[in-house]
């Protein structure tokens, strides 16, 4: 095999065409409808390639090259386009795109492309292996920076686990990176070109949990008008990730219980056991310990959950890696908004520093796509410690002010100057005395409806 690609555009029989070329070329090709559920099944050492359509519903092709590149920035995307979208391409090329092809195209131009970006791909991984056996730093400290002893200590461990098949809790603050974790243990096990499918368990609709997770028959329960696979079976060979499993309600967790010792689950309406072949994740913010002395959750379902416990430790335990992990998030936010990152004075870096971060990682990234943006901490002006003029803390004050308008309502601007009390023309001269782009805040330079 010459290599994955990863296939996605809503026109089945163009997606077809494609998909029967590369596989005659001799390529593994796996295509998909929906570009989100396609998304699953990239991580950052994805041995191959994604090729895309621009226009489809729900995410579109030039959003997925942007969560492919949160993922893992070296993963080529080739975008597919029609006519009128060329100029479209061309710029996407620009911000990161690998290649793209024109509909119509000749099969001998997919191959052709796909074989060279495969090539890409594959010298990059290569060059990666060498660089992590040389000492540098692998794919784990990538996703997971940290040079404090409890960061070392949880990427060894996850190394150890990664590639084996036992279950694993994953136990941390709010925003720590439980999820990161998680899909960093599927990366690193021989599912990891299986599905990943993470499930909320404090999102599960409570009328609706077990057909949600186990399926249901046609005729299970009023409304069910044809069989359907619940999440459980759609992570067939895979990893299923149970996020926040303590708010699984205690009346299913006896049901979940058997499918997590036999690996089996009846569907709703059913009495035929379907075999499950996944691995299991499970992610609490809370001692489930405590739930257990609670009466809140079942003591058997833990026992067979945690036979591996990863802590992952807040930033409050790891202070020294705030200024490098914030430097990398600062980066990523500038990669997603296509613009410059922003030079940081040591005094910024300090008060970055000495924050409490109660939401962890998470906030921290806020924090990051906010500096970026120019929304905070006014990066790029180190102003050592010279009281600002009156007017300049007026000006900084103005210019967050209508940026975070922005932020909030996507670049569009009809909302924001009727929610601070400003004319159109008003909004328009401030945001040009301030160098404010709307574009870099969601709303397209070509918009023309605000």
């Amino acid at each position: 095999m010459k290599g994955r690609v990863l296939v996605i555009d809503d026109e089945d029989d163009f997606r077809l065409s494609m998909v029967q070329a590369l596989d005659l070329a001799g390529f593994e090709v796996e295509d998909h409808a929906d570009a989100q559920a396609a998304l699953s099944l990239l991580n950052y050492g994805f041995k191959g390639i994604v090729v895309t359509d621009i226009r489809m519903p729900n995410l579109d092709g030039l959003t997925l090259m942007d969560r492919v590149a949160e993922i893992d920035p070296e993963i080529p995307v080739i975008l597919v386009t029609g006519h009128g979208d060329v100029q479209l391409a061309v710029r996407a090329m620009r911000q990161g795109a690998h290649d793209f092809l024109e509909k119509p195209f000749r099969t001998g131009q997919l191959t052709e492309i796909a074989s060279r970006a495969m090539d890409f791909r594959r010298l990059l991984l290569e060059n990666r292996v060498l660089r992590a056996a040389a000492g540098q730093v692998d794919d784990l400290e990538h996703r997971l920076v940290g040079r404090t002893n409890g960061m070392i200590d949880l990427r060894r461990r996850m190394r150890t686990i990664g590639p084996t098949e036992a279950d694993v809790l994953i136990v941390g603050e709010t925003g720590v990176g439980k999820e990161v974790v998680a899909r960093a243990l599927h990366d690193l096990s021989p599912r990891a070109t299986r599905p990943f499918i993470a499930i909320d368990c404090a999102a599960l609709p409570t009328t609706l949990i077990e057909s949600e997770l186990f399926g249901h028959d046609a005729g299970a329960f009023a409304g069910a008008m044809r069989e359907r696979y619940g999440k459980l079976e759609h992570a067939q060979g895979g990893t299923i990730l149970l996020d926040e499993i303590g708010s699984l309600p205690i009346e299913v967790q006896g049901k979940f219980l058997r499918a997590v010792e036999q690996r089996v689950i009846t569907r709703l309406g059913s009495h035929e056991e379907r075999p499950l072949d996944v691995r299991f994740i499970a992610t609490s913010r809370h001692s489930l310990e405590n739930e257990v002395a609670a009466g809140r959750f079942r003591a058997d379902l833990l026992y067979r959950l945690n036979v591996v416990t990863l802590n992952v430790p807040p930033l409050s335990e790891r202070r020294d890696d705030i200024p490098l992990l914030f430097s990398k998030l600062l980066q990523e936010a500038a990669g997603r908004y296509r613009c410059a990152a922003p030079a940081m004075s040591q005094r910024q870096i300090a008060d970055i520093n000495a924050r409490p971060w109660p939401g962890n990682v998470r906030e921290l990234r806020n924090a990051a796509d906010r500096v970026a943006l120019g929304v905070a901490l006014q990066p790029g002006i180190d102003d050592g410690d010279q009281p600002m003029r009156l007017a300049d803390q007026v000006a900084g004050f103005e210019r967050n002010v209508i940026a975070s308008a922005l932020l909030a309502h996507d670049g569009r601007l009809k909302p924001v100057y009727e929610s601070l009390g400003l004319s159109r023309k008003s909004l328009y001269e401030k945001m040009q005395k301030y160098g404010i782009d709307k574009t870099q805040y969601g709303s397209s330079a070509d918009d023309i409806e605000d």
